[in-house]
C-alpha cells in the first residue's frame, strides 16, 4: 500500500483553504454547541433549521425550500424532534397538515450558536489580528458574491453542496 503524500500548506488555493477553514470554525463552533448541552445537533441540521426562524413551516414547504424530497425532511425532522429542537403539531381545522417548528429549546441552540460564532471570530480577531479577520471576511463576501451567492443567503436558501 503506498502511503499518503502530506499536503503542504501553500498548495491550498482559496477553493481549498475557505472550504477547510469553513470546516474547522464549524467543528469548533459544533464542539461549544455541545459544551453548552446541545447534543446531537450536526452540521446538515442546519440546513433545515435556516428555514424555521421565521416560522413554522410544512414538511412539503421545507423540501421544496431545500431541494429536497419530503421523505428527507420528514427523516431530518424527525431526528431534530427526537432531540427536543423540533415540534409537529396537527394545523387547527385540519389534522393531517403538522407544520414543523423550533421549540424552545431550539431556539436557544440557534442563539447558542450565533453567541459561539461570535465568540470564535472575536478569539480569530484576537489572535490573528482584527483588520486580517475583517479582510478575510471581506474577501469571502465577495467571492460568494461574485459566485452569485448572496441572494440565496439572504433569503436563507442555503443548500447542502451537491
Amino acid at each position: 500500500m503506498c502511503p499518503e503524500q502530506p499536503i503542504d500548506e501553500t498548495d491550498l488555493d482559496l477553493t481549498l483553504a475557505a472550504l477547510f477553514a469553513g470546516y474547522a470554525l464549524n467543528d469548533e463552533v459544533q464542539r461549544r454547541l455541545h459544551a453548552a448541552g446541545f447534543e446531537g445537533l450536526r452540521f446538515s441540521h442546519g440546513f433545515l433549521v435556516q428555514h424555521l426562524v421565521a416560522g413554522e413551516r410544512t414538511v412539503g414547504e421545507l423540501a421544496e425550500l431545500m431541494g429536497v424530497t419530503q421523505q428527507a425532511v420528514s427523516k431530518t425532522a424527525g431526528e431534530l424532534e427526537t432531540l427536543g429542537y423540533l415540534d409537529r403539531r396537527a394545523r387547527a381545522g385540519d389534522a393531517r397538515v403538522r407544520p414543523v417548528a423550533l421549540t424552545q429549546k431550539g431556539r436557544r441552540a440557534i442563539e447558542t450558536a450565533r453567541a459561539a460564532r461570535a465568540e470564535v471570530v472575536a478569539e480569530l480577531r484576537s489572535e490573528l489580528g482584527p483588520r486580517r479577520v475583517d479582510a478575510a471576511t471581506a474577501l469571502l463576501r465577495d467571492v460568494l458574491r461574485a459566485q452569485g451567492a448572496m441572494p440565496d443567503i439572504r433569503r436563507r436558501r442555503v443548500r447542502l453542496p451537491g
